[in-house]
């Protein structure tokens, strides 16, 4: 049992869609919970979860991996910059996924420049992986009563 909210994330502004979001969990029990269809982004989702969202979901994570795109704590970073050419560093040091302990940035990048499919697969890994421990971080900081100080973190990274 619990609750879908739909109809939003469709590409109105946040200042559009976070009102409605209000208003229509406003209208929903506590005490069921509460899914958000087709929420993704980093600062969206700790917007929903302030607004009382339980569960979201989103195509995200696989469609910016298919574009050459990778999740981080540090934002978006767009893999096929030049930059990365010749890096034997992992993308990120401190994420645990298999990709960052195995793959150099540079290797990386080399598989989205030459259109390699394995490449969008590792891609698509590490952002779901990325994904999974941001959610993680959150419940973490919602336990540790720390949760507006991480909203606050998230959204001046990721806006």
């Amino acid at each position: 049992d619990g609750y879908a909210i739909g109809g939003l994330s469709v590409g109105e502004s946040r200042d559009v869609m976070l009102p409605a979001l209000e208003a229509a969990v406003a209208h929903l029990p506590a005490d069921q919970p509460r899914y958000f269809m087709g929420l993704g982004d980093p600062v969206g989702i700790v917007e929903a979860v302030a607004r009382g969202v339980d569960m979201m979901d989103c195509v995200l994570p696989t469609r910016l991996a298919r574009h050459g795109t990778m999740l981080t704590d540090r934002g978006k970073v767009n893999i096929r910059r030049a930059e990365f050419a010749r890096s034997d560093e992992p993308l990120d040091p401190t994420c645990p996924c298999e990709v960052c302990a195995r793959y150099s940035v540079g290797y990386l990048r080399h598989l989205a420049t030459v259109g390699e499919p394995t490449g969008a697969t590792l891609r698509t890994i590490h952002n779901v992986a990325w994904l999974l421990r941001f959610v993680d971080r959150i419940r973490a900081a919602i336990e540790d009563h720390t949760f507006d100080r991480f909203r606050s973190e998230v959204v001046e990274t990721w806006a």
